[in-house]
């Protein structure tokens, strides 16, 4: 047989042979990805209560973290502007409506500049968060909450959160926990959709 006949046989050949095996890997994993459920992202999203490190967070969760944190890296209040900015709403930052944000910090600072607040944004971003379900729209059903430990029963705290709680929360604010079971410090949290929802202190 010449050996370009046999070039023309064999190698559809084996095209036909594989082909039954790469069409079924092919549908396999269209079923598991469709089988999941995703974000706007694309990402699958976590089970309901789960805290994932903060590199895993959607998108734009870890966008308007970034930017909260980059105003803290900066030092300068008013670089919170960018984060405030990107929202429609403004984030609920007292009990009481506040006319201007960026004001209203420098005020209750001690330092009068708003670096307390800088600081405290920072030490709290830092630390794990929770994941809590609010709503049926699939799309922006998650609110991702700083710290995590704001939502966990004073009693039932890990030992890694108390330590947190410790380093982070001044003293008499600690005793009063303490007393009441409740969480009475700083709370920041942004929607799955990246909107900054709030930054006050929990009463």
């Amino acid at each position: 047989m010449p050996i370009g006949f046999a070039r023309i046989v064999v190698i559809p050949l084996l095209l036909v042979l594989a082909s039954p095996g790469l069409v079924h890997w092919t549908v396999a994993v269209s079923d598991v990805v469709a089988a999941e459920p995703r974000g706007k992202a694309g990402l699958a999203r976590p089970a309901a209560g789960e805290a994932v490190p903060g590199d895993a967070l959607p998108p734009n969760v870890a966008e308007m973290r970034a930017a909260i944190l980059a105003a803290v890296e900066s030092g300068r209040i008013e670089d919170l502007r960018t984060a405030l900015d990107w929202n429609e709403l403004k984030p609920e930052i007292a009990d009481a409506p506040v006319g201007d944000a960026i004001d209203y910090w420098r005020q209750i600072s001690v330092d009068g500049e708003g670096r307390e607040i800088l600081t405290i944004l920072g030490e709290i971003l830092q630390q794990p968060h929770a994941i809590l379900p609010v709503g049926r729209d699939f799309e922006n059903n998650r609110l991702y909450v700083w710290p995590r430990f704001s939502e966990a029963p004073h009693e039932k705290l890990t030992p890694t959160d108390s330590a947190a709680v410790e380093r982070l929360v001044p003293q008499a604010v600690r005793e009063e926990m303490a007393r009441t079971g409740k969480y009475l410090w700083w709370r920041l949290a942004i929607g799955a959709d990246g909107t900054w929802h709030t930054f006050t202190k929990a009463r």
